[in-house]
């Protein structure tokens, strides 16, 4: 119940919204009523919040694929050259060429506006660094279960997984590896994280 002008009482309805409901309320009403300014601030602040938290979580993803990349790396060179690969660069792009669509490691660089001194896989998001994990480790366990070997074989198996990569983001949809964005360096990203842990244990 509540009280009218002439001093008498009515009943009227309570109404629950929707945060998503409340939000455009918010946003598409006068701003000079407090009530209005007070919530376009809410959710402006709110939103920066998530904004934060999202480029977190990609930024964790990126170093901990990152880290993934230089481990599985190491056994591929130790794998390859098992499998009689001595020019590891033409391996590498083999691999490069299957996933990237007949791009090699220098095309990409370009495509992609790096700088020379820049390694490609520092400036992957987590869904490109994925996509290269995946073609890294299943080379390194197809030359290992086929017992594959001298060079012109191993580069061979190398396309051909980084073929199959490509086709299978083609099938479900994806977005072609060399048309995701280029990021900021992991190194930025490694600071970020450092960061926002300081800020928790400050608090």
């Amino acid at each position: 119940m509540v009280k009218t002008g002439s001093g008498a009482e009515r009943t009227i309805e309570t109404v629950c919204l929707s945060r998503y409901a409340c939000y455009l309320i918010v946003q598409n009403s006068d701003p000079t009523k407090v009530v209005v300014a007070k919530g376009q601030t809410y959710f402006a602040i709110q939103t920066r919040r998530q904004e934060n938290t999202d480029n977190l979580i990609e930024d964790n993803k990126r170093v901990f694929l990152r880290e993934e990349m230089k481990k599985h790396n190491t056994n591929l060179t130790k794998t390859a050259k098992g499998a009689g690969v001595q020019n590891y660069a033409i391996f590498q792009n083999a691999g490069y060429k299957g996933l990237y669509g007949g791009l090699t490691s220098q095309d990409i660089h370009k495509k992609k506006g790096l700088k020379k001194s820049q390694q490609i896989l520092d400036h992957m998001n987590s869904e490109e660094l994925a996509a290269n994990l995946f073609r890294a480790t299943q080379t390194e366990a197809k030359i290992k279960r086929e017992d594959i070997k001298g060079e012109g074989n191993a580069n061979l198996a190398h396309y051909e997984v980084g073929q199959k990569v490509r086709n299978t983001i083609r099938n479900i949809g994806g977005t072609m590896p060399e048309n995701l964005p280029k990021v900021d360096g992991v190194g930025k990203a490694k600071t970020r994280i450092k960061k926002e842990e300081k800020k928790k244990l400050d608090k």
